[in-house]
């Protein structure tokens, strides 16, 4: 072997014990129970209170570049990525400039990338008026599927689909059973909430009412079921459609769902006025709202968690006005997804079994990655090495992030990210070897 690998404790197929893994030209090629006497070049030992992990797969991350890469940009992302433990990313299509609606734009989208990325990234698609002849290209090119708003995206460049723009595309992408990916909040439900204006929080939770989130759900799977489209919910963060989409999936509708750290930490009765790093859209929810999310994930309602990271400058997030109506909605949260979701997990029975199922195996299943997300033979050698009974207090200054902005600051958090290892090798930040995934190929 070119590395063995000897965990006392790895999350494996069989659960949490004690592990050895071997590792050949970037694969794992054993998995070995208990501390075995592996021959290889190098041996690596964890510590007794570290624990291996399959590498996270995180399918929502907004690098914005290029466009807007002082905002984030590759580098900075994939090197924030690999300290929170994910070895694998994959792009949204909009706040980059241009979006990532045709091939032109995919082009440009892997030339600024390439030779710039410290995990493995691959990209989603965008849908949008008028681009139906561009999706076929683009899933031909690889984008892992396609993403659409259903209502303003926040960026003029990435306009939303009506009910009839949603329906044909996905009876277009039906035809080659691509996925869409659907930001579902409603848009006439949202005109008709109150403005958001101010500091207080409570208003801005207002302006986004759950409803304009049930119903825009519940139009995706009825369109789902007339085309016969796979569907994907983004950042659910109303509890209220749980019972929509265990229904839906009963009826043969092939939806799936992901949530996200922010939602299963934060409550909107903790934030206090004018702390516009917690503005996000769909925005975080009421205490109670977030124990039914954690249970929509325990009965299996809920696939994923991944970050949704969408950062800005500190300027967009006007902490000179505390104006949550002016304020850039999005959480930057891609390096503290792991110890975000673990602190909140231990404290409700969940182990890491059950994080690595959430957070690295479905999400990797998800978009059909087929050597991302276990520790297993023939799966690409993607390690996060865990400490999860070390505490730290999160300091944006500290972070890889490109801005110093999080809703994390000052927060306690459990579990500390130790290594990260790409196709057996660790990922230091100093030398970007991360590849551009293409669907069908990883």
């Amino acid at each position: 072997m070119d590395l063995v690998v000897r965990a006392a404790r790895a999350v494996t197929s069989a659960g949490l014990g004690p592990a050895t893994i071997g590792v050949r030209d970037g694969r794992i090629a054993a998995v070995e129970p208990g501390i075995a006497d592996l021959p290889g070049a190098q041996v690596v030992d964890l510590a007794a209170d570290e624990v291996l992990l399959p590498g996270l797969v995180d399918t929502h991350v907004h690098v914005n570049d290029p466009g807007r890469a002082e905002w984030e940009g590759f580098a900075s992302a994939t090197r924030a990525a690999a300290a929170g433990g994910v070895t694998t990313i994959v792009d949204m299509p909009l706040n980059s400039l241009p979006p990532t609606v045709d091939m032109a734009a995919l082009e440009v989208k892997r030339k600024t990338a390439s030779g710039r990325v410290h995990v493995d990234v691959g990209f989603w698609g965008g849908a949008i008026p008028g681009n139906e002849g561009d999706l076929r290209g683009l899933y031909d090119a690889g984008v892992f599927g396609f993403k659409c708003f259903l209502l303003h995206s926040g960026v003029d460049e990435f306009p939303p689909l009506d009910a009839a723009g949603l329906e044909s595309a996905l009876r277009e992408l039906s035809s080659f059973d691509a996925l869409m990916i659907v930001h579902a909040e409603d848009s006439e439900a949202i005109d008709a909430a109150p403005d958001p204006h101010g500091e207080k929080y409570r208003d801005f939770l207002g302006s986004r009412p759950r409803g304009a989130e049930n119903l825009a759900i519940t139009h995706v799977i009825e369109a789902a079921r007339r085309t016969g489209a796979r569907v994907h919910v983004l950042h659910l963060s109303s509890s209220d459609a749980l019972p929509l989409i265990s229904s839906a999936r009963r009826e043969g509708v092939a939806l799936s769902v992901e949530t996200c750290p922010h939602y299963l930490t934060f409550v909107a009765e903790e934030i206090r006025d004018g702390a516009t790093q917690f503005k996000c859209c769909p925005p975080i929810r009421e205490a109670a709202n977030r124990e039914l999310l954690w249970q929509g994930l325990a009965d299996g309602v809920i696939d994923t968690i991944v970050s949704d990271h969408s950062p800005c400058t500190p300027e967009l997030k006007r902490f000179d006005t505390g104006d949550f109506g002016l304020a850039w909605g999005g959480i930057s949260s891609l390096q503290l997804g792991l110890p975000a979701i673990w602190t909140q997990a231990r404290q409700r029975g969940y182990g890491l079994v059950d994080v690595v199922r959430w957070m690295a195996e479905r999400p990797a299943a998800q978009v059909g990655m087929t050597r991302k997300g276990h520790l297993e033979v023939g799966y690409d050698a993607d390690f996060c090495v865990f400490a999860p009974d070390e505490a730290f207090v999160v300091d944006v200054a500290k972070l890889a992030h490109r801005n110093p902005v999080s809703a994390y600051d000052q927060r306690p958090l459990a579990g500390v990210v130790r290594g990260t290892w790409l196709r057996g090798e660790p990922v230091t930040g100093d030398e970007p070897r991360g590849r551009l995934l293409t669907r069908g190929n990883c």
